[in-house]
This record gives structure tokens, C-alpha cells and sequence, in this order.
């Protein structure tokens, strides 16, 4: 790529720096910064409040609006077990900030197969590509979370940050992000791997990157949304209590394909009987 071409995606990126942190800094804060650095403050800043308002407005439709609805009154978490894991969130947010500012900084400087606008490539290639790019992620989100379970080391000193919230009464959007910071960065690396493998679109990665904010906190409710093939809460709420069983992201395909499937329904239909 010539660096007129990339000259897109530093400009992209500088917009970004100056929506985020023009509105909500003073100029003397962050524009003297060196451009990573002003990167990594507006991921860090954009983040939070993701994570807060993703948070907080999810918590309150499904334990305040629609109370005793979705959850029943002894599955809600506690005010402490809440603040807990915004506390554990909190921490390691700086650090999970690290990698999509080094991301964007290797597709500023040409390393990866990053397009820069979608009529680069056309609309059916666009699809197509993102399409494998999701694949790719779901493949290596799969793997990455499997492994961090069945490495005992990876588990014991990273992981199980995370599987302190091992019960529905203990689980809350608010555990989306509640990891140990490593294990954190770790899986989200397939988002990053993916750039050198496939031709992606800039602002699609970036978005998805963000996205699993949303995610995370979706996929920690407890409320099985039944949408196949679709790894929801359901699913997700299964691998907290059994370990062994759904590891997969967005979809339910690699646990089926690898035999680590658990069924919300068929579960619930076991403890009936």
C-alpha cells in the first residue's frame, strides 16, 4: 500500500481521537499526546463508557423495569457482587485498550490486509470477506477459551478471575468484562489475526472490536434468548456452572462440531425430570 492509501486510515483514526476526546477533554490534555497514545486514551475513554452505559441501562431494564420477568427475584445479583466485578472490569480496561490501539497502529503503517473503504473492494466481496473474518474469530475465540480451561497454569493464574461468578445469582452484564486482563487481550487476538489473513474493512474491525462490550455483557444476563444458533446467555450461563461446555462466541457451531454442545432447553429439561 502507498502512503497516500494509507493516509486514510491516519486520518480515520485522528477523527476518531478528536470526536472522543474533543468533546470530553480540554485540547492541552490530549492533543500534545503522541497520535498511539491519543489512540489508546479515546479506546480507553470510549470503552468505559460502553462498558458503564451497556451496563448499567441493561441492569436496569432486567432487574428494575422488568423485574421478577426475565430473572427471578433470588437469581438477581447483589448490589456487591456487581460492584465487584466493575471493580475487576476497571483494572484490567487499560490494558484491554492496548490492543486495539495496536491494532489500529499496524493498519496505519500497512502490516495487515486492511481496506480503507468498501467501494475499495465492492459490497459482495465486502460480505464475503467479513463472512470469513467472523469465522476466523469464532474459530479462534472457540480455541483460545477452551485452552485457557484445559492448560491448568492458563486457567488457575488467568482465568479463573472469571469463574468466581459461577452461579446465575453471581452472573451480571456487569461480568462481561470482569477478567484478568491477559486473559482478557487473549481473547480478542483472533480479531487481530484475522487482519493478516483476510482483506477486512477498517471501520467494520474497529466496530466489532467495540461490539464485544455489548457482547460480553449480553451473553452474561442469565436469560436464554433462544435464538439459534446464536451462543447466547443460555448457553453462556451453562459454561459457568459446568466449565466444560459451551466455549464458543458468537455461535453455537464449534461446540456442536467438537462436542462441547450443551443445550439450555435440554439442560432444563433434565433437572425437571
Amino acid at each position: 500500500m502507498g502512503e497516500e492509501y494509507l493516509r486514510q486510515f491516519l486520518d480515520e483514526t485522528t477523527w476518531y481521537n478528536g470526536i472522543v476526546l474533543g468533546n470530553l477533554l480540554p485540547n492541552g490534555l490530549w492533543d500534545p499526546l503522541p497520535h498511539f497514545l491519543q489512540t489508546w486514551l479515546r479506546n480507553y475513554i470510549a470503552g468505559t463508557l460502553l462498558y458503564f452505559i451497556s451496563g448499567f441501562l441493561w441492569c436496569f431494564y432486567i432487574y428494575y423495569l422488568k423485574h421478577n420477568v426475565y430473572v427471578p427475584k433470588d437469581a438477581i445479583p447483589t448490589n456487591k457482587a456487581m460492584l465487584l466485578q466493575i471493580y475487576v472490569a476497571m483494572k484490567a480496561m487499560p490494558w484491554y485498550c492496548a490492543l486495539p490501539s495496536l491494532s489500529e497502529y499496524m493498519i496505519e503503517n500497512g502490516w495487515t490486509k486492511c481496506y480503507a473503504r468498501i467501494s475499495d473492494v465492492g459490497w459482495l466481496p465486502y460480505a464475503v470477506y467479513l463472512f470469513i473474518y467472523l469465522v476466523i474469530v469464532e474459530f479462534g475465540i472457540y480455541w483460545m477459551h477452551r485452552e485457557l480451561h484445559d492448560i491448568k497454569p492458563l486457567y488457575k493464574y488467568l482465568h479463573a478471575t472469571h469463574h468466581i461468578y459461577n452461579k446465575q445469582n453471581t452472573l451480571s452484564p456487569f461480568a462481561g468484562l470482569a477478567f484478568h486482563p491477559l486473559d482478557g487481550i487473549l481473547q480478542a487476538v483472533p480479531h487481530v489475526i484475522a487482519l493478516f489473513i483476510i482483506p477486512t474493512h477498517f471501520t467494520t474491525h474497529i466496530g466489532l472490536l467495540f461490539l464485544e462490550a455489548v457482547w460480553t455483557a449480553n451473553i452474561h444476563d442469565c436469560i436464554h434468548g433462544k435464538l439459534w444458533p446464536v451462543m447466547g446467555a443460555g448457553y453462556h450461563t451453562i459454561h459457568h456452572t459446568t466449565y466444560r461446555h459451551n466455549y464458543g462466541h458468537y455461535t453455537i457451531w464449534m461446540d456442536w462440531m467438537l462436542g462441547t454442545l450443551r443445550d439450555p432447553i435440554d439442560d432444563e429439561g433434565k433437572k425437571v425430570m
